[in-house]
């Protein structure tokens, strides 16, 4: 049975269990006596903070999703995207074993915009390059944040014009805890260890809370801390991707290999960095939040809250690899010789043994540290009873540096009776006559030194006036301004121009022997030596600006700036009224922004670097309406209609450019300042039976006609007034000394560039089943379950530089099926639960980066996690926790064949813990 028939199977059999568990319930409503008294029920804990956030849904005229703090505490989350992957919706990707980005409904993290107290935020850190490396984008990296933190989260899925533009897929919305949420004085801490099967560490966890009110309760202060340090391996296996020797004419020498032509030999795909991988990280986790309220009257509330985190890394990268299958010429994949092999039916050399392979080994120590820190200062006051002001003002700044990230590498050239196989996802490989643990008979070959940063800071300030014209009418309208600056930088091993020093060993350090910087490791279960990268900063004086100047110039596409500032306002009006004795209700309204935009980058001029500037404005309409209607009692009908935008993503909005003069040839690779933004219309209708309290059935379609997406195409423009902003003095340098008829600005020059192309139509489903058992007898009445399947399925024509159509597929980041699946208990004193939670395979990039691909991506993964907590008293509870309790493996893929590109594992966690309160 394929994915898509399973996810549809297990769609069906929530449907099943549904009708079941509706019929159940009916049959014990039926057998109530008329007149007779029911006693009521309290429901306290995890099922009361699940009634609580199913009245928040049904109460909106928009559709939304939360969880509350309850809900938050009893996951077992190790951060705050994991939380808030038990939304219908929602699906996570991971970094290091922890969840980091999230994709709503199908539409991949950069449409999602987060609001934090109010206000718009963004936080952004680093990885090792397979998980995305360094966050130069507009998707929020939510690992920075424990969820501890937070005491609500809402996942808006369709427009309202009173909540800023920004987003395609959803706005998401996180609010801290404040004095007011408690009555009076109010105190909690929390204590975890939690040990990892993989790096054999245990890692501490705690949290802190302290709130209380004054002055008949017209004042209050709060402050929480959660702390977290998390020691974590993660191995397996990668290649990077896969070639073959005709995509970029680099063949093997020569093919003995039975059956094996050479001719078949390079036409086959074959991996381009065939190596085992070790990742040892250190994760130390800092949140503290803050929360002044005064009330100095019944109609007025002002709050203060404070924001800050700090989630400081360590990571050391350690490989083993036969990088020489990626290379080309006599000095490298020209020398080798295939002695053996296996082409299977996918053209794939799936397994070989070859002579003259070149090893290599390295170790890259990365230092990375992000800080975020947020004020807001918001308010409301109700001037009359019909008329209600609110407002907020904010900061925030997050600020991600990445000072420190250091290869050190050897390689051990012409080795015989090298093979790998790759009929398994885990390869095995043989590495022949190669010595791997003597450490003068590897050479030192490369020195990386590749610091980073990435900042992002959002000023904002919001105002809104509130008038009920009536019980059944309000109308509001508000002005908002915001400012957003986004700046990052890279620098390298520079002499002051663009080529690469990398390989480039001072002769005093390549005479050193290795004995002094090099240590013995285990790798795939293969002892070898590697590079020792603390040992080496000192052998090699890695930390001397005299002996290893760092510049931007080799990597100028990673020092680039964008600057936003966008005002804008809205009307709506809200409703209540009756058609035909059903309730309706709903909101109408219209946003209107102007967005001025300005984006710099760094082209080359004379051999220089030259920083070019580049401006634009836009301006967006964004009409919305969101109506509810009900039928019958408890059965909701909702729909709503909006016209959305979201603004293009950072990396392609720089104006920096290469500028190339060759023969009759002139080429510029540039970004595209001029982009407009994402914009779309969406649809949503859905269907939401509240048959019994804390239980809901619901079935929402959802669409979305995208007008515009952004491809890279090529275009034949005169360079002087060509739309990027590039003056015409780098052309002019590019020239040279060519004749000013053969080559100047004012002839056509081919640009390749990022540009607005034709874009694509999104639909799905969402069905939602959430219900606690209390019809069955006990002890089963104590049970509950949450079922959510999402199906999505959009349609993409992608193209070529040419602008010509090559592949037609789904959108990148978008999984066709996902679910999420948790069955609970809880009595007075047991409160357990166990979750899964699924995600279909996604596309990263289409076509595949490698020539002759189809495409890469990620495939499907089922991480499962369970709970249990003892209530001791009325103060004291103990919890048991297992996060990937099946660990799960990050398998990435090349090509529409299911090439394996990484295949990594971080091991199962066990967390015990305390929990007090007063």
């Amino acid at each position: 049975m394929n994915k898509a028939a399973r996810s549809l199977r297990f769609g069906a059999s929530v449907a099943a269990l549904t009708m079941a568990m509706i019929a159940g319930q009916a049959q014990a409503q039926d057998t109530t006596t008329d007149g007779e008294e029911v006693e009521a029920v309290v429901v306290t804990g995890f099922r009361s903070s699940l009634d609580k956030a199913l009245n928040v849904k049904r109460s909106e005229a928009a559709a939304v999703d939360s969880i509350l703090a309850e809900d938050i505490g009893k996951f077992p989350d190790l951060n705050l995207s994991e939380s808030i992957q038990r939304i219908p919706g929602v699906a996570i990707t991971r970094d290091g074993g922890e969840g980091r980005q999230i994709s709503v409904r199908g539409l991949g993290p950069q449409f999602t915009r987060v609001r934090i107290n109010g206000m718009e935020a963004l936080t952004t850190g680093g990885s090792a390059d397979s998980s995305g490396g360094t966050n130069r984008g507009r998707s929020f990296d939510f690992n920075v944040f424990a969820s501890d933190l937070f005491n609500s989260i809402t996942v808006r899925k369709t427009a309202e014009a009173s909540t800023e533009e920004g987003s395609l897929g959803a706005t998401v919305d996180l609010r801290t805890a404040r004095p007011f949420d408690y009555n009076g004085f109010a105190m909690a801490a929390s204590a975890l260890a939690g040990y990892n099967d993989l790096s054999e560490k245990v890692s501490p966890r705690g949290a802190f809370m302290i709130s209380n009110t004054w002055a008949d309760d017209t004042f209050g202060a709060l402050l929480s801390v959660a702390y977290n340090k998390r020691q974590v391996v993660e191995e397996g296996a990668s290649t990077v991707r896969w070639m073959n020797g005709l995509a970029a004419n680099t063949g093997f020498q020569s093919s003995t290999a039975p059956g094996i032509s050479l001719a078949q030999a390079n036409g086959a795909f074959r991996p381009r960095f065939p190596r085992f991988d070790r990742f040892y990280s250190e994760n130390e986790r800092l949140g503290v939040t803050g929360s002044l309220q005064w009330r100095p009257t019944e109609r007025t509330v002002i709050s203060l809250d404070g924001l800050y985190a700090d989630l400081d890394q360590t990571r050391e990268e350690q490989y083993l690899e036969a990088p020489v299958f990626s290379t080309n010429g006599a000095q490298g994949i020209g020398d080798v010789d295939l002695i053996g092999g296996v082409i299977n039916g996918q053209n794939t050399l799936v397994s070989g043994t070859f002579n003259d392979v070149d090893l290599r080994t390295e170790n890259r120590y990365d230092v990375l540290k992000t800080k975020f820190s947020q004020f807001t200062l918001s308010g409301e006051h109700e001037l009359t009873d019909k008329i209600k002001l609110t407002g907020v003002l904010g900061h925030s700044v997050s600020d991600h540096k990445n000072p420190i990230q250091t290869t050190v590498i050897f390689d051990q050239l012409n080795v015989d009776g090298f093979s790998y196989d790759f009929t398994k996802r885990m390869p095995t490989l043989g590495f022949g006559t190669a010595n791997l643990t003597s450490p003068d008979a590897w050479t030192l070959t490369q020195l990386r030194l590749r610091p980073q940063t990435s900042k992002n800071t959002y000023d904002t300030a919001q105002f809104e006036v509130g008038y009920a014209l009536s019980d059944t009418l309000k109308f509001s309208a508000g002005f908002n301004w915001k400012k957003y600056e986004f700046e990052t930088t890279e620098k390298r091993r520079s002499n002051g121009t663009a080529n690469n020093l990398e390989a480039s060993i001072p002769a005093s350090l390549a005479a050193l022997s290795r004995s002094g910087f090099s240590k013995t490791v285990n790798l795939g279960g293969v002892n070898t030596i590697i590079p020792d990268y603390f040992a080496a900063v000192t052998a090699l004086s890695l930390n001397d600006p005299a002996l290893f100047r760092l510049g931007s110039e080799p990597s100028l596409g990673n020092n680039r700036a964008v600057a936003e500032e966008s005002m804008g306002g809205f009307v709506q009006a809200d409703f209540e009224t009756l058609v035909a004795n059903m309730p309706l209700r709903g909101n109408f309204g219209v946003r209107y922004v102007e967005t001025q935009q300005e984006s710099q980058g760094y082209s080359f001029l004379s051999g220089a670097p030259v920083l070019v500037r580049s401006e634009q404005k836009y301006d967006d309409t964004l009409p919305s309406m969101n109506v509810v209607l009900e039928p019958r009692e408890n059965f909701l009908i909702r729909f709503g209609a909006a016209k959305v935008m979201a603004r293009s993503d950072l990396g392609s909005l720089t104006p920096g450019a290469t500028v190339s003069v060759s023969g009759a040839n002139r080429s510029v690779n540039a970004g595209n300042p001029a982009l407009q933004p994402f914009r779309a219309k969406a649809y949503d209708l859905s269907f939401e039976y509240y048959f019994q309290r804390g239980a809901l059935l619901s079935l929402a379609l959802f669409k979305k006609d995208i007008d515009t997406l952004v491809q890279t195409q090529q275009q034949l423009v005169p360079f002087t007034g060509n739309p990027f902003g590039i003056p015409d003095s780098v052309a002019t340098a590019a020239c040279g000394a060519l004749p000013v008829s053969e080559c100047n600005p004012s002839l056509n020059w081919v640009f390749t560039t990022p540009v607005n192309t034709d874009g694509a139509s999104l639909k799905g489903l969402e069905i939602n089943y959430q219900q606690p058992f209390t019809f069955l007898p006990g002890p089963f009445n104590k049970m509950g379950a949450l079922l959510n399947y999402t199906y999505v399925k959009s349609e993409v024509d992608y193209v070529n530089a040419s602008g010509v159509v090559v592949a037609t597929n789904d959108l990148t980041g978008l999984s066709r099926n996902s679910y999420n699946a948790t069955l609970y208990y809880e009595d007075s004193k047991i409160s357990a639960r166990v979750s899964a939670a699924y995600r279909d395979r996604y596309l990263t990039r289409v076509p595949g980066q490698e020539a002759g691909t189809s495409f890469d991506g990620t495939n499907e993964t089922l991480n499962v996690d369970a709970s249990i907590q003892y209530t001791l008293n009325d103060r004291v509870k103990f919890s048991l926790e297992g996060v990937n309790l099946t660990d799960e493996y990050a398998d990435q893929f090349n090509d529409s064949t299911n090439r394996m590109s990484v295949y990594h594992h971080t091991g199962r966690e066990i967390l015990f813990g305390v929990r007090y309160t007063y």
